[in-house]
């Protein structure tokens, strides 16, 4: 606990116990000393012929070192939960011998008959009182009409919809949008008041005519602009594909890829670092971190974080992130640019995330490309897996960007392959560029992640705007 500063210091009353819930202790600086206080005590005897002694007290002190860090306990106990049956009555029995299985027992130890016990699957999150403030009821748009409820929707809806200011196109809609909706209209020219955000609108469009198909992470890697600011910027120049081999891009309105052969670099392809051992290394063995894990959860035992600023339409208006404050560290061109390896595949580099979704005409591989225009003018049909490629392109495209990832994490740690055959060596031997790790190491850092809150990206951009 110490060791982490995010950590909090934890004190279980009974430490044996499975079912104890603890109680944590804050930690906070402090500048203080650690005294050893001896107390003395000598026996003297009385004056003047009286009887009996009197005892002398001396204390000593001795400064022993300085204290940097303290912990307090300032949290309530919460509950304490204990493996007990409350028989008929009144009696309670434990139920400690009956449900913990301290060494290896046989059948009959499961077969018995036992009284239902069920603990509860979780504490209270909060171990400090706070004030409780009931919502008010809800104030819906205009318009809104609560959900008929039946057997099969007994839960309504808690709030109004979000307005569809993004179109939505399936792989099998047979009409593709050639205009934006009118919310998308309003809400882009209520928010797009100042020359820098007109500025963006202009630099999106000619991205749109140079390249009609685009992934969200790509235009973060060639504008500057602010992810609210895009996210009402896209429904009002580009569609949203949901599946096919264009799913979860963004096309330009009017354009249909399923009808231009040439729109096959613009297929996406979903690639996922493969890990485990009949690869060679662990999925802790990757230089590559995880986005995020269930097993970091671990309240109430580490501090918050604190919370996000909500944006708000007069925010966005002001031309917020746009303009710069002074004393940033990034100049407004460039302050929300990502890097190009967010949505470009490099020989030699690693991806900066185990899930990544690239665009076929971004994998800048000559042994890539080579795989996609196997077929080059002789597409004859569009299918919603493969698009205009041939069957089995994204696997091959797979197993190829695979081997070179295998390859460089061998360069990085030999010593998980060190069991690695000398034949499997000649197979697998490919170049890369030397000095690539200390870039590695910087884009792990990246200020913008892929997705917001998903290892899907198409599952988040859905959810951003539905």
């Amino acid at each position: 606990s110490y060791a982490d500063p995010a950590k909090r210091l934890e004190l279980y009353f009974r430490p044996t116990d499975p079912y104890c819930h603890p109680v944590c202790a804050n930690r906070f600086p402090t500048s203080t000393v650690l005294l050893r206080v001896k107390r003395r005590t000598t026996k003297k005897k009385q004056l003047d012929g009286a009887e009996g002694t009197q005892p002398g007290v001396r204390f000593e002190m001795e400064i022993l070192g300085a204290v940097a860090t303290v912990y307090k306990f300032q949290g309530m106990s919460d509950f304490q939960y204990l493996a007990m049956h409350s028989s008929p009555d009144g009696k309670q029995t434990s139920m400690y011998d009956k449900v913990l299985m301290l060494k290896p027992e046989k059948e009959d130890f499961f077969n018995r008959e036992l009284p239902l016990y069920i603990p509860p699957p979780i504490f209270s999150r909060l171990d400090t009182p706070v004030d409780y403030f009931y919502r008010p009821d809800i104030q819906h748009r205009e318009g809104y009409n609560n959900p008929q409820v039946s057997g099969e929707n007994l839960i309504g809806l808690s709030r109004a919809r979000r307005p569809h200011n993004a179109i939505f196109v399936n792989f099998d809609d047979e009409e593709i949008p050639t205009k934006p909706l009118d919310a998308a209209v309003q809400t882009w020219k209520k928010v797009c008041t100042n020359p820098v955000d007109k500025k963006v609108e202009e630099e999106l469009r000619k991205l749109f005519e140079v390249r009609p198909v685009w992934s969200r992470n790509a235009v973060k890697a060639n504008i500057s602009v602010h992810p609210d600011k895009l996210k009402l910027l896209l429904p009002y120049l580009a569609y949203y594909m949901l599946t096919g081999p264009w799913r979860s891009l963004w096309v330009r309105f009017g354009y249909d890829p399923r009808k231009h052969p040439e729109a096959k670099i613009y297929q996406v392809l979903d690639f996922r670092i493969r890990c485990g051992m009949k690869y060679g290394y662990a999925p802790n063995d990757m230089p590559v971190k995880a986005k995020r894990s269930t097993y970091n959860y671990s309240l109430p035992i580490t501090v918050k974080k604190p919370v996000s600023h909500t944006v708000s339409v007069h925010d966005l208006k002001q031309g917020l992130g746009t303009s710069g404050a002074s004393g940033a560290k990034n100049p407004a061109s460039s302050r929300y640019k990502l890097k190009e390896s967010i949505y470009i595949f490099r020989e030699g580099a690693l991806p900066p995330y185990r899930q990544m979704f690239y665009q076929l005409c971004d994998l800048n591989v000559e042994s890539l490309q080579k795989i996609i225009r196997r077929n080059d003018g002789t597409e004859s049909e569009c299918t919603e897996r493969d698009g205009w490629c041939l069957p089995k392109t994204s696997d091959d495209l797979r197993d190829t960007m695979s081997l070179m990832i295998k390859q460089i994490i061998r360069s990085t740690r030999p010593a998980l392959f060190s069991s690695t055959t000398s034949s499997e060596d000649g197979k697998e031997q490919l170049a890369y560029e030397s000095g690539e790790e200390e870039d590695d190491e910087e884009e792990e850092e990246e200020d913008f992640k892929p997705s917001d809150g998903s290892e899907n990206e198409m599952e988040t951009e859905i959810l951003d705007y539905v």
